[in-house]
């Protein structure tokens, strides 16, 4: 990276590689690892006053579990940001982002279903999504034998979703952020959270 730079490095789910170091079920492997990417670390901040700007190195990492990154860590990450779960608009552009190759029938409103999924995360509108654009193929295959449905052309099984099949996945798919994880991250931002 630093060959490279300037670079920037993302490391998605940081707490599972860098967790509080000297718990009991720690492994040796699994401190050297921690303590190398500490040492690393140290040298990947800003540029310093003799070197060259362009020649920066970023380390961006993301984690559900704030509360679990080593206190080390934590202090070398000189900005910690929460990301809330998305706004009305927020889930109405990510419904239209996941259904964009899907024909939707002409009643669905997308903000109407935005309201009905509000405190929904981002993965969550996914799985909703997903689910509901395939409602209408499993409408079609329904009490149809194997064969019958292997014989189907991929015009027959393209069938627009609709309302029905929003409320259908709605109801199969709950979200998955509680309002205890929602305060618990508002505690962790109040007390190390950057501005």
């Amino acid at each position: 990276a630093r060959f490279y730079a300037p670079t920037t490095i993302f490391i998605d789910e940081i707490d599972s590689i860098c967790s509080r170091r000297g718990t009991s079920d720690e492994h040796e492997a699994s401190r050297r690892v921690k303590s190398e990417l500490l040492v690393q670390m140290d040298g990947v901040g800003g540029a310093l006053e003799n070197d060259d700007p362009s020649k920066m190195v970023m380390v961006l990492a993301a984690t559900n579990f704030p509360w679990d990154i080593d206190e080390a860590l934590r202090r070398r990450l000189e900005k910690r940001i929460y990301i809330p779960l998305p706004t009305a608009k927020g889930r109405a552009e990510l419904l239209k982002i996941n259904l964009r190759e899907v024909e939707l029938d002409p009643d669905i409103s997308l903000e109407e279903i935005a309201g009905k999924i509000e405190g929904y995360s981002g993965a969550d509108i996914t799985n909703v999504c997903r689910d509901a654009s395939l409602m209408a193929m499993r409408r079609r295959i329904n009490g149809l034998t194997p064969e019958e449905i292997r014989a189907l052309s991929k015009e027959e099984l393209q069938m627009p979703v609709t309302k029905g099949d929003f409320e259908l996945a709605l109801k199969k798919i709950a979200k998955s952020v509680s309002a205890a994880d929602l305060e618990k991250y508002e505690k962790w931002m109040a007390e190390f959270g950057s501005a």
